[in-house]
This record gives C-alpha cells, structure tokens and sequence, in this order.
C-alpha cells in the first residue's frame, strides 16, 4: 500500500503530458475533422526547438533556471511554425478531398519531419541528452517527485486552465466553437474560418511543445523518433 501514492502520482505526471500533446489532436480534429498523424513528430520537433535554443543560442554553463523559459519559448516557435506550415502547405489544399487524401499526407509529413531533425541533428538517432534542472527530488511522505517533474505539474494544470479561459471567454475561442460546430454557418456569421482552423493547429501546436519540453526534462534524452509512440498515446487519449 505504502506504494499506492507512488504510483497516483506517477500515473498523473504522464496523464498530464499525454493530456498536452492529445488537444493538438482534440482541437483539429473538433474543427476540420482530421485526424493529424503528424502531430506527434511536431511534438518532437518542439523538443529539438528547446535543445537547439540551448545547444546554440545560449551561453555555456547558462543556469537551467534562466534557460528553460527561452528553451519553451524555442519549443513554441519552432512546434507552431511547423504546424501552422503543415496546415497552409499540407492539409488546406486537401480540405473536401476523401479522407484518404489527408491520412496519407500526414503520414508522410510525419516521415518528413523525422528526416528534417536527423538532418539537421544527424546523431539524432541515437537519444541526445536533454539539460536537466539542478537540484534533488523532493520527498512528500512516501511520494518522490523529481526535480524535473515540478515543471510538468505546473505547467500542465495552468495551460489547461489558460486553454479553457480561451475558448470560453474570447472571441476568438467562441468563434472556434461556432466553426466545431457549423462552419457554413460561422462562415455566415462573419467568422474567418481559415484564421480559426490555423489558431487550432497553432494553440495544439504549442501545448505539444509544453509536453515536450517536460518529457525531456523527465526522462532526461529525447531522439527523432520519440514523437511516434507517444503520439499514438496521447491519440488513444483524445479518442478517451
């Protein structure tokens, strides 16, 4: 029993993150009705957005402290541009075309954007090491958290909770529930559909980069292929 905890514990720390990268999916999929396969290779291109920042960008011996906001920041721009891109290049072109038209463009985006990353990392292949945030795991009776984690337990809860201001409160978030909802109509009403579908791939785009980031903080490595697996967790997520 004295593991129980432990594990709840556990089991919401990867909840969470398959919770963040499983909105790209929900929120595309709620306004255009695709299924984006490639989302979790724009996961992994967020996590190698946050490696490069630090690899790069940054000054060596930079305190994790003051590099991990940059880091996201770099997770975020390159996560959206990449699936902002995908939308406008890829997917508006193929909008009214049978469905098999777009599952296959999303498979070989997918394959697109692994190859893109071990271009440009060509040891990406193997697992890179991802900086880790200083310190040890701090101790609540018989539940361990890592150092890592503390990120992934903050950040999830207040995104989600940004998330549902957006769509509740906003126009913008109102306007995506009337496209979800009737798009014929919401383009009647005055409602910039094309703006609306591309603010979903974006917002999905950047909670992807939020979980990449905590993923490697968590495991502490990431690699080219790592969006694939928990890409086909976080869907069976959406699809719960």
């Amino acid at each position: 029993m004295n593991e129980l905890p432990q594990q709840l514990v556990n089991g919401l720390l990867l909840g969470s993150m398959y919770g963040l990268v499983a909105i790209g999916y929900t929120m595309v999929y709620g306004i255009v009705q695709l299924i984006n396969f490639a989302h979790g290779e724009i996961f992994m291109t967020g996590a190698f957005g946050a490696l490069t920042v630090y690899v790069y960008i940054l000054p060596d011996g930079t305190s994790m402290w003051i590099a991990l906001p940059l880091m996201l920041i770099g997770a975020m721009i390159v996560a959206v541009t990449v699936a902002v891109g995908a939308e406008r290049f890829a997917y508006r072109p193929l909008r009214g075309a049978p469905r098999l038209a777009p599952l296959i463009t999303a498979i070989g985006l997918s394959l697109a954007l692994q190859q893109a990353v071990w271009a440009w990392y060509p040891d990406a292949k193997s697992a890179r090491t991802f900086p880790q945030i200083d310190g040890g795991p701090f101790h609540i009776g018989d539940v361990t958290i890592q150092t890592g984690d503390i990120f992934l337990l903050i950040a999830a809860p207040v995104s989600m909770a940004l998330l549902a201001y957006f769509v509740m409160r906003t126009r913008t978030g109102r306007g995506m529930q009337a496209t979800a909802q009737d798009p014929d109509t919401a383009k009647l009403m005055g409602v910039n559909t094309d703006r609306i579908i591309v603010i979903a791939f974006a917002l999905g785009a950047l909670f992807a980069a939020v979980g990449a980031v905590a993923n490697g903080l968590k495991y502490g490595q990431i690699d080219f292929r790592m969006g694939f697996i928990l890409g086909l967790k976080a869907f069976t997520a959406a699809v719960l």
